[in-house]
């Protein structure tokens, strides 16, 4: 299995590209730790990622996964996924993704990305180019809400009328605000893990 040493800054190539050209370099490339693969009705991007984009992603993943469990909450995290629809002529791979609401309708089966809704959250994190453009993707498909982190703050998109707009708080993880995971994102490069993650659970108890 081939895997791709992490780069010290993100490294993207934009290509005009086949349907069948991309399909290809999927099944030519099933290594999660390989490129991460976007598509756009002709449009090919193809990025290798960096420690400086995973570690915020693994902290805003195993914040949502903390608030889940304590706000007793189901979950299914399907991590970078590829979600592909050719009646769109749209790809994408998320950061990170997560069933909350619906996870409950998906209990005791697999999840199929191909004919199965949409993840209720999609993170993405972007350290050296906005990835607003991915955002109609997102909605092509349906996504309720995207978490987006751009080296300085977490902002919070909710998808209203076929467009995201930006909210002040978490409509699948209430009461979050994105100050407050945008704190929790800064204070987890200052604590010990399972520090961090005792104040995390802290504060869920203390919404209550």
């Amino acid at each position: 299995m081939s895997t791709v040493a992490s780069p010290a800054v993100e490294q993207r190539v934009l290509l005009n590209a086949s349907w069948e050209t991309y399909e290809r370099l999927l099944a030519e490339h099933p290594d999660v730790a390989g490129p991460r693969f976007t598509y756009n009705e002709g449009v090919l991007e193809i990025m290798v990622l960096s420690a400086a984009h995973e570690e915020p992603n693994r902290t805003l993943a195993a914040l949502v996964e903390a608030l889940a469990e304590e706000f007793d909450l189901d979950l299914r995290c399907l991590g970078s996924t590829t979600f592909k629809r050719e009646e769109l002529r749209k790809g994408f791979e998320p950061d990170s993704a997560f069933y909350i609401r619906r996870a409950p309708a998906f209990q005791g089966r697999d999840i199929d990305p191909a004919v199965d809704p949409p993840p209720d959250l999609v993170i993405e994190v972007d350290v050296s180019r906005s990835s607003l453009a991915r955002f109609p993707i997102f909605a092509a498909f349906g996504v309720p809400e995207v978490w987006r982190y751009d080296g300085s703050r977490v902002s919070i998109w909710r998808l209203e009328a076929g467009r995201y707009a930006e909210a002040e708080s978490s409509a699948v993880l209430p009461p979050l605000t994105r100050s407050v995971a945008t704190q929790f994102l800064e204070e987890s490069r200052a604590m010990r893990r399972p520090e961090w993650v005792r104040r995390v659970r802290e504060w869920a108890r203390s919404q209550g």
